[in-house]
């Protein structure tokens, strides 16, 4: 507990005071834990981090006596834990030691992974050199995945405006290619 230099202590952290405001951290921080480690185990220190960036946000408005503080400070707590034990419950996490390794998700590996990734550049640099109706027609079909009428429908264009604009651009791609020494 603080104390009767509560009051002061509160309009400094209010104030942008990072000492005062680290003051009533050390004082609240150990209890909040304690209680975080009962009523949500599994997360009590994220739900801990979590109750404090929304005393942060919220500090500037709070008005009250220390018990008022102390009971502020728990009940965010609370409803961050609520929150989390919420979330768990929509996206149940599975412990590693019951998959199966077949099941375990592989990553790329790294030297696929960067080859793609220059591929991908050196393919949108190459539509970006396109005029700006074609390259946006062709990224709307190939990248975003979007049909020839959906494409219309967003540029304001007609379906066979869409088309032909595709076919030039990808016409155009062709021949820079070619003209670069790549071949198909």
């Amino acid at each position: 507990m603080v104390g009767e230099d509560f009051a002061g202590l509160l309009a400094a952290a209010q104030g942008g005071s990072e000492a005062a405001f680290s003051v009533l951290w050390r004082d609240g921080n150990p209890a909040l834990l304690r209680y975080l480690r009962v009523i949500a185990p599994e997360a009590a220190e994220d739900t801990a981090a979590e109750t404090w960036v929304q005393v942060v946000r919220g500090l500037p408005r709070f008005s009250g006596d220390e018990a008022a503080w102390r009971a502020w400070l728990f009940t965010i707590a609370r409803r961050r834990a609520l929150d989390q034990a919420r979330l768990r419950r929509r996206h149940p996490a599975e412990p590693l030691e019951g998959i199966q390794p077949a099941e375990v998700p592989r990553a790329y590996d790294a030297e696929q992974q960067a080859m793609e990734n220059l591929a991908t550049e050196a393919a949108i640099t190459l539509v970006s050199r396109l005029p700006r109706q074609q390259a946006e027609v062709i990224l709307l079909r190939v990248v975003a995945g979007l049909d020839t009428e959906a494409v219309a429908g967003l540029l304001g264009r007609s379906p066979g405006a869409v088309r032909v604009a595709a076919h030039r651009g990808l016409r155009k791609l062709a021949t820079m290619l070619a003209e670069a020494g790549v071949t198909l």
